[in-house]
């Protein structure tokens, strides 16, 4: 057997349920890759498919000794599958992309262009994208958001099709997170990034496997593992309503002490009323007291 030989570009590409776009993909993507002039590898990430996916991508090993097969013992979701063959690459650069076809392969040439050029990541901005009003007004206040929260860099046009340098690849393994967005972290990490404009193809076969119900717990899990915002929100509120509590109710006491000199007639469930307000109100700043121990615990960890 020959000795395998390092590549220079590695391509993960996750697969669910793809048998039917795998082979076609397969074919353009090799014709691609055989023209490109490095050293590569493919690493198609199953999974877990319940369809024939595994076997085709076993099909493929066998024809060519530059794929391999990661294959999940179960259904973990795209970016954990995305993660986990960004730490099988063994390349000195790491191509992302899906199996559906709408990432044109044509356009590979191009992030590894830019990455010989000195990028460390390069990213896909299709020009062509076409989504529902709803969903594109929901991406762009997420990112607007996400930004704020953050304070990174975050582009709502970016996609998952992205290539990143091995030094990006190293500092990503480091990072821990199960419920992740990957293409916030690589966004996060702060390296410099260069642009591939692309017209994004219609998908080969089926239909796109991301639900409203799962990019809305993506976009929690992604405001969640990248900000420690959130925890400071009871803080912000409490820091309003118990000193708005305490000047009412020491008014009111003071307005009781000089017999009600401005006339305001305050009834027994009006002091009730202030009573639970500025009790609500300690329970927030202690509730933001508790969030910054747990950001510093988050940061930590």
């Amino acid at each position: 057997m020959n000795a395998r030989v390092k590549p220079v570009l590695s391509v993960v590409v996750p697969v669910y349920n793809e048998a039917a776009s795998l082979p076609h993909f397969f074919t353009s993507l090799h014709t691609v890759l055989a023209g490109v002039g490095v050293a590569y590898e493919v690493i198609f990430v199953d999974d877990g498919s319940l369809d024939a996916s595994a076997r085709l991508v076993d099909d493929f090993c066998a024809r060519d000794n530059h794929i391999r097969l990661l294959k999940l013992t179960r259904n973990f979701g795209k970016e954990i599958a995305t993660t986990a063959g960004i730490h099988a690459a063994a390349g000195d650069a790491i191509l992302m992309l899906d199996a559906d076809g709408q990432h044109p392969v044509e356009a590979i040439p191009q992030f590894i262009k830019k990455w010989q050029q000195g990028a460390k990541v390069v990213v896909g901005r299709p020009q062509n994208r076409k989504a529902g009003l709803v969903k594109r007004l929901g991406s762009r206040w997420f990112y607007w958001l996400l930004r704020r929260l953050v304070g990174a860099a975050l582009n709502s046009d970016a996609t998952d099709f992205r290539l990143i340098d091995s030094e990006v690849q190293t500092v990503f393994n480091r990072l821990t997170e199960r419920s992740r967005i990957t293409r916030g972290l690589i966004d996060w990490l702060g390296y410099k990034h260069e642009y591939v404009s692309y017209q994004e193809n219609p998908r080969l076969a089926g239909r796109a496997t991301q639900s409203f119900r799962k990019l809305s717990k993506l976009a929690i899990d992604s405001a969640i593992s990248l900000s420690i915002s959130p925890l400071y929100i009871t803080a912000y509120i409490g820091a309003v309503v118990l000193p708005l509590a305490t000047l009412l109710g020491m008014g009111m006491i003071l307005d009781w002490c000089l017999r009600d000199p401005l006339h305001v007639h305050a009834t027994g469930s009006a002091y009730l009323n202030v009573l639970v307000l500025w009790l609500i109100g300690v329970l927030l700043v202690s509730q933001g007291i508790i969030g910054l121990y747990l950001s510093h615990i988050h940061t930590e960890t």
